[in-house]
């Protein structure tokens, strides 16, 4: 599989993704996590669309993840394609929870996939338009103790708007942070927080913690709340974005907090690039390199769980190789 970053198109405050498949191959994009499968060169140009929310409901059906609207220069050059979801393994066991939307000027009709992996969801290509995941809604109201894979976002509001509150969001991993909104708890377009922090006491750093229904931990992060004494009224303030440098995680916890998300994302070819960086850098050694193991998921856990053991120097390297190797998956774990 090649991974590739799209060239970006703006107009009218919309954003478009554009890339020229070379010929036959599998190609996935960096940015939206879309595989694209053709069997000839071809250009590809995609951007998410907004759902009809009442056409969906009035057929039984929620949307699972972005709509995308997908054109190409050559007709059946894409004879696959691969939708990113955001379900768990147990998720994946309940039959017929996840279909696929294919809407075009005749109509929407329903697809059912060639298969689902852990990531993505592979259906056949009759002919491009705009091709969405979507759940049953009864399935997912009779399951509705399934949980999703999803991204957590802070955001700090501003000083001067009452008291201290950290809003915390729970977003589905396959929706695009590029194309998220501008933060605002008052009114929409934007999301509304999952829930609230209320901070009785001026403090520089807080834990946070997400658990489960069986109160399991599922995600921990201290987060720093030093940052700007002046803030935009108007907007929310990610609090990730006022974390100074010399505040921040030592990097083998930085690394610990997002290794699951590292081994759920990365791709072969970059682990093997992180892999020759970190030999030609003495973080490991030739012995090490021959014992990482085959397969994707298993070698990204080696490449982690090897450096992290290593301590604070080690960690530091992996972390400035992946940010050179892969800008955008570095951006999405949140250590660039």
């Amino acid at each position: 599989m090649f991974h590739f970053t799209p060239e970006l198109l703006t107009e009218s405050g919309k954003t478009s993704y554009r890339f020229r498949c070379p010929g036959p191959g599998v190609f996935q994009c960096a940015l939206t996590g879309l595989v694209f499968v053709t069997t000839q060169e071809a250009e590809l140009l995609y951007n998410t669309v907004q759902w009809d929310e009442s056409l969906l409901q009035s057929a039984g059906w929620m949307a699972g993840g972005p709509l995308f609207d997908i054109k190409c220069s050559e007709n059946a050059a894409v004879c696959q394609l691969h939708l990113p979801h955001c379900e768990t393994k147990d998720a994946l066991l309940v039959d017929g929870l996840l279909s696929v939307v294919h809407i075009t000027d005749d109509g929407m009709s329903i697809l059912e996939p060639l298969k689902i992996t852990d990531t993505h969801v592979i259906l056949k290509v009759p002919h491009l338009s705009a091709f969405g995941l979507i759940w049953d809604f009864v399935r997912r109201f009779l399951n509705i103790s399934l949980a999703i894979e999803a991204q957590v976002l802070l955001f700090l509001r501003p000083l001067d708007t009452g008291p201290r509150v950290l809003d915390v969001l729970l977003l589905p991993r396959n929706v695009l942070l590029d194309e998220h909104e501008t933060f605002s708890s008052d009114y929409g377009p934007n999301y509304h927080p999952t829930f609230e922090v209320f901070l009785e006491t001026i403090t520089k750093k807080v834990t946070l913690m997400v658990q489960d229904r069986e109160r399991r931990e599922v995600w921990r992060r201290d987060v720093s709340l030093k940052g700007p004494t002046v803030l935009n009224p108007q907007r929310n303030v990610p609090a990730e974005d006022s974390v100074p440098a010399e505040d921040s995680d030592p990097p083998e916890d930085r690394l610990l907090l997002v290794r699951r998300q590292f081994v759920q994302r990365v791709s072969d070819p970059v682990l093997n690039q992180l892999l020759d960086q970190l030999l030609e850098r003495s973080v490991i050694t030739d012995g090490e390199m021959q014992s990482v193991r085959t397969g994707r998921a298993d070698k990204a856990r080696d490449v982690m769980d090897t450096v992290r053991r290593k301590g604070r120097a080690a960690s530091s390297v992996l972390i400035s190789a992946l940010c050179e190797v892969d800008p955008v998956l570095s951006r999405g774990l949140r250590l660039m």
